[in-house]
């Protein structure tokens, strides 16, 4: 039986596809799954993320963007993008643990992403979460003394 975790991997997998030109993936969400044996529970759990994000793209969008510092949005490697999606989407509009969400979005990171990815998403998510419990969702200030934004190194022969 798959785990919540697997699930959230699929999910990124469905966003990465519809991020790089996909947009009929939705159609192949249900195989995907299956391939994977996510099944029941953790089915409708992934679905319900990847449909949730997709009906919120454009909020969740513009709360990633207002979290950035130094980062254009189109530039962020597609991987990335598709797992601060899914991340903004469970903080803003679930009811799931703040931590367990930030952690699960960093080990998709560790695992799909860059070596840079695991502590950008880090940052931008938790930017995001301290706007958020001070009422300033997307205002692109974070909370905390300081109000730094999350940053991106470019990759090494990367202009900015």
């Amino acid at each position: 039986m798959a785990t919540r975790h697997q699930a959230r991997a699929a999910v990124v997998t469905l966003l990465y596809a519809h991020d790089v030109g996909n947009p009929e993936v939705k159609k192949f969400a249900e195989d995907l799954l299956e391939e994977k044996k996510i099944r029941h529970k953790q089915r409708a759990f992934a679905l319900g993320l990847y449909e949730g994000v997709l009906a919120h793209q454009k909020e969740i969008d513009e709360t990633i963007e207002a979290h950035l510092k130094d980062w254009e949005f189109g530039r962020l490697d597609h991987v990335d993008r598709s797992i601060l999606r899914l991340g903004t989407y469970e903080l803003l509009f679930s009811d799931l643990d703040r931590a367990v969400v930030i952690d699960e979005a960093v080990e998709l990171a560790k695992e799909l992403g860059s070596d840079q990815s695991p502590k950008f998403v880090n940052g931008v998510l938790d930017a995001i979460e301290k706007s958020r419990q001070k009422g300033q969702k997307g205002s692109g200030e974070a909370a905390g003394d300081t109000g730094e934004k999350a940053e991106k190194e470019a990759p090494e022969g990367e202009g900015t």
